[in-house]
């Protein structure tokens, strides 16, 4: 396990190293967001009956930021590797595909644990929020992580430049996220727009983190934690084909 545990250390100190850049500039961007919607809103929606909408926001922009920085983190890793040539010197060392995998998607998890708990930590004196069912709250962070970081990885392997990865993140990542229920619930949506909504991988994530704070939610946490395990395992078996097969690594 000496080659995991490296590749691990050198994920990690990838970002780490420049803290300011993938950890502090998304916390600051998460709290623009509740000052500027908590704001305008705070006063016209209620989603939830006694939760006022600062608190409800919260938990989404949590999880909205782990979900975005763990799939930058792994996607970002690849594809710079690629077009820097050096991914030459990860494949060359007997890594097995499991140990890849393990290396970029659990750096990729921290990262985005990361920069959520400095989300929580800035955006929770904002709010008085409750831990109803924090058991809850734990696992869908770790899934939703987890999920990012295998679809980041996913989409290192499959771009080849970075505009399409750019392209990935712009036309996938970013629209299933915003349209997940970070800033609303998807009952104040029209009945097609509610039915669409449970497409979303994304919105069960993110409703099943909600729900541990609140004891409320959309969905069945069971349900949605049956969703996203499944979105997982379907995630884990593309990635680690990509890797077994060498796609677009080795030519």
């Amino acid at each position: 396990m000496t080659g995991f545990k490296t590749l691990l250390y050198k994920e990690v100190l990838r970002f780490w190293k420049v803290a300011t850049q993938t950890i502090t500039a998304p916390v600051m961007t998460a709290l623009l967001y509740l000052l500027i919607f908590g704001h305008v809103l705070e006063e016209h929606v209620q989603v939830y009956p006694g939760v006022r909408y600062t608190a409800f926001l919260v938990p989404g922009l949590v999880m909205m930021s782990v979900l975005q920085n763990a799939f930058a983190n792994s996607s970002s890793s690849l594809i710079q590797s690629k077009i820097t040539g050096n991914l030459v010197f990860v494949l060359l060392p007997p890594l097995s595909h499991w140990e890849l995998f393990g290396a970029y998607v659990l750096a990729a998890m921290l990262r985005g644990l990361t920069v959520g708990l400095g989300v929580f930590v800035v955006t929770a004196w904002f709010a008085n929020l409750h831990f109803v069912a924090p058991l809850w709250i734990v696992v869908f962070a770790l899934l939703g992580a987890a999920i990012l970081g295998t679809m980041g990885l996913v989409a290192g392997i499959w771009a080849e430049k970075f505009d399409q990865l750019a392209a990935f993140q712009n036309f996938l990542i970013m629209p299933l996220t915003f349209l997940s229920g970070v800033f609303y619930s998807i009952h104040s949506l029209p009945p097609f727009w509610q039915g669409l909504s449970r497409f979303n991988p994304f919105f069960y994530m993110i409703d099943g983190f909600r729900y541990g704070f609140f004891g409320v939610s959309d969905v069945d946490p069971l349900h949605s934690m049956l969703i996203v395990s499944l979105f997982l395992i379907a995630l884990a078996v593309l990635s680690l084909q990509m890797l077994r097969s060498g796609y677009k690594l080795r030519h």
